[in-house]
């Protein structure tokens, strides 16, 4: 049994029994059956049916939105957005699948025909992390069913009801079943469907410690594994900056969904010469959040997800101050900030340095580190020193120099003027500990498929 405890009061807000080992192994041989069937039908007919989701899945936004901001503690106001992010991803990787998935020609030979066809792989099993819930299931959901694959998802026990949309809305679409199938388990029975020979490909979305366990569980099989992991974002103000813009920007990107976001902004180096005026416009901003119950629309910072989270970060927090950062907010500003509870006050740092936990580990909440730079070649050491590498960005006038200084930066996106967003026209991917594979764009079907090469000969 799992029990998910919401952020907003504490209770138990929905409970599910984890499947059983039978239903585990029955729910596999039923995607691996239907996928057989499922990998021939063409693409058109497989994004009618995902178009179908689609349109169901959007007439139940405000359902979407109530649960979600139960589940995980997103302010209501906010909620909704998820609903029409989830929904870009969806409609762009079905519109791309045909030309995405179009088969390769190898030009003219004479008396020959050849061509390179990306055939399914088969189960992917997606096991999908609770602080956007759909909008990451979502990234590889959509695309592997368009690619001819069948999908287990695995969601958050944070957030199981989540899992139970999809499966309820592609069922209303008319998917065929054992295609789609959503399972509430354990640890153990994740570790061991990742083991078992009917998985052909694993999408994990979680820590960087959940990764090294899908890597030694699958250490013993070649199938591809797709791995986001954690983050510690940086973001460069240069001197040539629109600064009423950047700030506005980068204290989005550090708060919004209360820090939890894989690719939110933690690092943030300013150009000396700016800092001060960065430094007081970004602590006024911050000043004017409302933390409160996610389910009043005035709330605009909700709890973080639970009051374990809350209390980790506060040691982080804690740390960093202890080896020399300053705060500039006084948590009592915010009244409904509670040790004792997921609510928890936005945090700037500054006087920081590389050797403090803002500035080297992931924080999972509302704080960010502000440091002073010199310029370009400081910036650019600073934001590359860290074990992550998933987002960065660089707020300038400059279009030459910010692809300049992002040729520098070891990352898988680089921003100009934006942060902390995903364009699914893009390939989402990241280096060193922020993981490997990819998903979204036409890049992200290579990882769902395997290439199969055909070489006819016509004549003899």
């Amino acid at each position: 049994m799992q029990k998910t405890i919401s952020p907003v009061d504490g209770s138990v807000y929905c409970e599910r029994e984890h499947a059983t080992d039978a239903a585990v192994d029955a729910a596999l041989t039923r995607a691996r059956r239907a996928q057989q069937v499922w990998r021939f039908k063409p693409v058109v007919d497989r994004a009618r049916i995902c178009h179908a989701f689609c349109e169901y899945f959007e007439a139940d936004t405000r359902e979407i939105a109530t649960e979600l901001t139960w589940q995980m503690g997103r302010p209501i106001r906010y909620a909704p957005n998820e609903v029409r992010g989830t929904l870009e991803r969806a409609r762009h990787m079905i519109a791309s699948a045909a030309e995405s998935l179009a088969d390769l020609d190898a030009g003219p030979k004479e008396g020959l025909r050849r061509f390179v066809r990306r055939e399914p792989l088969g189960v992917v099993l997606t096991v999908a992390a609770w602080n956007y819930p759909y909008l990451i299931a979502v990234n590889s959901v959509i695309p592997a069913l368009m690619a001819g694959n069948a999908v287990l998802l695995k969601h958050s026990a944070q957030t199981p009801l989540c899992a139970e949309r999809f499966d309820n809305c592609l069922r209303a679409a008319g998917l065929p079943d054992g295609l789609f199938q959503a399972l509430h388990l354990s640890h153990q029975q994740t570790t061991r469907i990742i083991s078992d020979p009917r998985v052909d490909f694993v999408a994990f979305t979680g820590s960087v410690d959940g990764g090294h366990a899908v890597q030694r569980a699958v250490a013993e099989r070649f199938i591809g594994v797709g791995l986001e992991l954690g983050g510690c974002d940086p973001a460069y103000v240069r001197e040539d900056a629109d600064l009423p813009h950047a700030i506005e920007n980068l204290v989005d990107g550090a708060f919004f969904n209360s820090g939890q976001s894989c690719c939110g902004i933690q690092r943030i180096y300013v150009h000396k010469k700016v800092h001060d005026k960065f430094v007081a416009g970004a602590v006024e901003l911050t000043r004017r959040y409302v933390l409160g119950n996610p389910t009043d629309p005035e709330t605009t910072l909700g709890p973080v997800v639970r009051t374990a989270a809350a209390r980790q970060i506060r040691a982080q927090i804690a740390a960093s101050i202890a080896a020399g950062a300053r705060a500039a907010i006084d948590e009592r500003e915010f009244r409904a900030s509670d040790p004792a509870t997921p609510y928890l006050a936005p945090q700037i740092l500054l006087d920081v340095d590389h050797s403090m936990p803002v500035m080297r580990e992931e924080i999972f909440g509302p704080v960010a580190g502000i440091m002073a730079v010199a310029g370009d070649d400081e910036a650019v050491g600073l934001m590359n020193d860290s074990a992550f590498g998933l987002t960065a960005a660089v707020w300038t006038s400059d279009p030459e120099a910010a692809l300049a200084i992002g040729a520098r930066i070891e990352t898988g996106t680089w921003f100009m003027n934006r942060c902390d967003y995903l364009d699914p026209a893009l390939a989402w991917v990241g280096v060193k500990d922020s993981g490997r594979g990819c998903t979204l764009s036409r890049v992200g079907y290579e990882h769902l498929t395997r290439p199969k090469s055909y070489h006819l000969r016509l004549k003899t």
